[in-house]
């Protein structure tokens, strides 16, 4: 087996190890509620050749966290002529799985606006611990979207930006974004599954188990999760 190999399964090892971990955890004070994540999508047609994989990563990922803490998960996606829809907060795996797999893409402009304006709604009625975002390009005012981003931001509500793809435009405006809010900014590719997996789970150990246990987990695993976590303010 090659450093390289070695490396990965060292990685992965951890990764898991430190799950079972954050398990035993008991969930952040908060009157006994379940911490609130937002998970958003661009469902636009540029992102289908890679959605289906996606959404393969992303069940296992919430599968392999459910018990982190008790997270309670909103879906929300854009797509199509100003399409954009928001689910219920749902904490059951199997109801997270069937709403995203209901979910195709559709040819459209983006609308991260929509969904940094939808998520300073939510955590205005009850604070929402986190925000992921997965898109690939940008094609909308950036101050409105620094706006919005700052006043998350002042609500210490953090977006993380996940960004498919090399589109320079968009990866300055996520890292704005993710600036702005307190969150982080994390680039991917299609060839690249493990890696967004291993950064979706850092951010659902911050949703459930704070600041503390995601240094503790970024101690612990790849040089992509530590990048991440040293974003965080």
């Amino acid at each position: 087996m090659s450093d390289k190999e070695l490396r990965k399964k060292s990685d992965k090892q951890s990764i898991d190890q430190f799950i079972q971990e954050v398990r035993k955890l008991p969930a952040q004070s908060g009157g006994g509620k379940q911490g609130r994540l937002i998970f958003a999508l661009d469902a636009t047609a540029s992102r289908e050749a890679t959605w289906d994989k996606a959404c393969h990563l992303q069940s296992e990922l919430f599968m392999a966290t459910r018990d982190l803490g008790g997270l309670a998960i909103q879906l929300c996606y854009y797509r199509g002529f100003r399409e954009f829809r928001a689910t219920g907060f749902v904490t059951e795996t199997g109801q997270l799985l069937n709403l995203m797999n209901g979910v195709s893409c559709l040819g459209g402009r983006t609308q991260i606006s929509r969904v940094l304006k939808h998520a300073l709604k939510e955590t205005r009625a009850e604070a929402v611990r986190a925000v992921v975002f997965i898109g690939d390009f940008c094609e909308e005012s950036v101050d409105e979207l620094c706006h919005t981003a700052g006043e998350l931001g002042m609500l210490r509500t953090p977006v993380f930006m996940f960004h498919e793809g090399s589109d320079a435009h968009a990866r300055a405006v996520f890292q704005q974004v993710s600036k702005l809010s307190g969150g982080a900014y994390a680039p991917f590719d299609r060839n690249s599954p493990q890696i967004l997996k291993d950064l979706m789970a850092a951010v659902a150990v911050y949703a459930s188990g704070g600041t503390k246990a995601l240094q503790d987990f970024s101690n612990r695993s790849s040089p992509e999760v530590k990048r991440l976590t040293r974003q965080i303010r």
